[in-house]
């Protein structure tokens, strides 16, 4: 027989969600293959388990720096797409100096971009 809970461990609360049918498969196969007794204890685990949630804090120095990398990524794009334009754009089109040039700024910049991640990230 199960120990009977104090009044505030009572779950009284019913929450109630829509899903399609494909995603209440996926549900009951979490459900399964976690081993959780019902679907509510599996959500109760994915939504509140504050012990497998990564919080980063940032202080103004490193929130700075990843603004200037959101801006220096911006501009890999745009050079990017000024590229595939003018790549597109012709049939018979081959890569000039100038768009040599414009790849090796894009690849120095994503290197830059991708030793700053790494240096907050970790």
């Amino acid at each position: 027989m199960r120990p009977r809970l104090a009044d505030k461990e009572k779950r009284t609360i019913v929450v109630r969600f829509l899903m399609t049918k494909e995603e209440k498969i996926r549900l009951d196969s979490l459900v399964k293959r976690g081993k959780y007794g019902c679907a509510s204890d599996f959500l109760r685990f994915k939504i509140f388990d504050e012990s497998r949630r990564k919080t980063i804090v940032l202080d103004d120095k490193a929130s700075n720096k990843l603004k200037s990398l959101d801006y220096e990524l911006n501009k890999i794009g745009v050079n990017l797409n000024q590229l595939s334009k003018r790549m597109n754009s012709f049939a018979g089109y081959r890569i000039s100096d100038s768009d040599r040039q414009l790849l090796k700024q894009a690849f120095a910049m994503m290197r830059q971009c991708l030793i700053l991640l790494q240096k907050y990230l970790r």
